[in-house]
């Protein structure tokens, strides 16, 4: 398991140059995805729980990908849109990782539920704020 900071350098410059890098719900998105790619290969490989790991990596994967396309949306309400997209994902994701625990275990379930439970924190300050901005004619 590769450490935040360690990930941190090893995304493509292209990424890390992006103005949208520097949206950190974006950032912990990304890097969850990364850890979860690791976690569902150890899921696929039990019978009882490969549709739980394919739910797992869409539902992370989808954390991300609502705050990029949230990012270049033009007005406030469409932005918390897609935040909230975000945010019902990574209640999803630690939903799955709960169910997963038993085959992934505690330390690794305890360390992405904090990821998360982050995510979860930044959207929940991010959507309000988006919703209360007024689009500049």
């Amino acid at each position: 398991m590769k450490h935040y900071e360690e990930w941190e350098q090893s995304v493509p410059k292209t990424i890390r140059e992006d103005s949208l890098w520097r949206v950190e719900s974006y950032r912990l998105g990304l890097f969850v995805a990364e850890l979860g790619w690791h976690d569902v290969t150890k899921l696929a490989q039990d019978r009882r729980t490969r549709s739980l790991a394919d739910q797992l990596y869409r539902a992370l994967g989808s954390i991300s990908a609502n705050i990029a396309e949230d990012y270049s949306r033009g007005t406030g309400r469409d932005r918390a849109k897609f935040y909230e997209y975000a945010l019902g994902s990574a209640r999803e994701s630690r939903d799955w990782y709960y169910k997963a625990r038993h085959v992934l275990g505690e330390a690794v379930l305890n360390h992405r539920l904090d990821i998360l439970t982050q995510i979860i924190r930044l959207l929940l300050t991010m959507i309000p704020q988006q919703r209360s901005m007024r689009r500049k004619s």
